[in-house]
């Protein structure tokens, strides 16, 4: 069985194309069984993990693991012209997989390095995966010691110690905008777990109004009464957003939800007073067209990468100790998938050593029927099931030549060892 990760994210694309590729959630079952449609053989399994941050495949496929057929079917599934994905893209075969897999669930390979949301979600991607039937013996098993390697990771690192949270940093360049968000009115956009986070940074600088707007009315509120804050309808939008000073968005819509005409008027109501906006959604939330705007201050998650960075430096050493950790635990699955690739091997041998010994016991039993010699019966037995066991190795050894010849003589006191008794 091969395995395969392929994926874009926030190293290798720009946000542009991130979203292009994004797969929405009620899309991902579909997609999943299209995707297992596209290798021939076998029983293919998959899982697809989609963030703002990145898009991942995840195959484990009997045969070749072909990347350009995953790349082919993702290009072709969102109608990007796959040679414009291609270079952004990167393909991982067999342990750097399996790696891969674990330094994400780890958070070493998030824009937050140590962030822990990352593992909640590809917890949430595997369980999709288990729904739609995708998962099999291998990927089940590759993920189940994904998890158990990020507990591992944060429990005996700090990786996660002094993070720079994607919340944080909204504050941070908030505070770079205006002098004292105390005096600022904040509205948010969507009421799901980034923007919860969001809220209760923002919340603990007290701004002067905290209103949520969410397309389900009642999660909008009880999220805007968690912070003391009020709830407004995702309709009323376009009539109200000239009143707030600093905007968050982030939902799950496949369509901008702030458009460049609503800012503009906003703009106009607002008499030119400047607007700070962050738009942490993939697919994106606001028309990027709106950065060019004049006071407006528009920031998308890679924007924010580069104050979350700031922070990387002290948890290097935390990084060390945690990639140790993988490296450890990558062998050990290795040696399991291994393990699991010979016993079809090993089954094809006792098949074969099983048919053997039915074909000589049947003649044994038909020389006892005439009534030989029980003696002689049992001698001629095991003297044929010897010759036939020993033709296989003996027939190897007297043909091979050279360095083949050296590895087989290695190999026959390992494979001739006797059992122990």
């Amino acid at each position: 069985m091969q395995l395969l990760a392929l994926g874009i994210n926030h190293h290798t694309a720009p946000v542009a194309l991130r979203e292009r590729v994004a797969f929405p959630l009620e899309k991902i079952k579909p997609a999943l069984a299209t995707l297992r449609s596209i290798w021939t053989s076998g029983s293919p399994e998959a899982a697809i993990l989609s963030t703002c941050n990145r898009t991942e495949l995840y195959c484990a496929v009997e045969g070749k693991a072909s990347h350009e057929t995953a790349l082919e079917w993702l290009s072709d599934f969102h109608g990007v012209d796959v040679s414009h994905l291609a270079p952004h893209v990167y393909a991982l075969p067999q342990s750097d997989a399996v790696r891969h897999a674990f330094r994400v669930a780890s958070g070493l390979d998030s824009m937050v390095l140590g962030e822990t949301q990352i593992l909640g979600q590809l917890k949430d991607a595997v369980r999709t995966a288990s729904e739609a039937g995708a998962l099999g013996t291998y990927l089940h098993q590759l993920f189940q010691r994904t998890f158990a390697v990020a507990k591992e990771v944060r429990g005996q690192t700090e990786i996660g110690a002094h993070s720079v949270s994607m919340a944080a940093a909204a504050v941070r360049l908030a505070e770079r905008l205006f002098e004292d968000i105390a005096r600022q009115k904040v509205l948010f956009i969507g009421a799901g777990e980034m923007i919860e986070l969001c809220a209760t940074h923002f919340a603990a600088r007290r701004p002067a109004e905290l209103v949520v707007a969410n397309r389900s009315a009642e999660r909008g509120t009880r999220l805007a009464e968690r912070f003391g804050g009020r709830a407004i309808a995702l309709s009323e939008l376009p009539n109200r957003l000239h009143e707030f000073d600093i905007v968050v968005s982030c939902t799950a819509s496949t369509l901008p939800i702030i458009g460049l005409g609503a800012v503009e008027r906003a703009l106009r109501a607002r008499r030119r007073r400047p607007v700070f906006m962050v738009d942490l959604a993939v697919p994106r939330d606001i028309e990027p067209e709106v950065s060019a705007l004049e006071d407006i201050y528009l920031y998308t998650v890679d924007d924010l990468g580069a104050v979350v960075r700031e922070g990387n430096a002290a948890r290097q050493a935390a990084v060390t100790q945690a990639e140790a950790i993988i490296e450890n635990r990558v062998d050990h699955f290795m040696q399991w998938l291994d393990a699991r690739n010979v016993v079809p091997v090993i089954r094809s041998l006792h098949t074969q050593a099983d048919e053997i010994r039915r074909t000589e016991l049947d003649r044994a039993s038909k020389m006892l029927a005439r009534g030989d010699d029980p003696q002689v019966v049992l001698a001629a037995l095991s003297q044929a099931l010897t010759n036939k066991f020993m033709h296989g190795p003996t027939h190897a050894l007297n043909h091979a030549r050279g360095e083949t010849r050296d590895q087989l003589l290695s190999l026959v006191p390992t494979l001739l060892r006797q059992p122990e008794r």
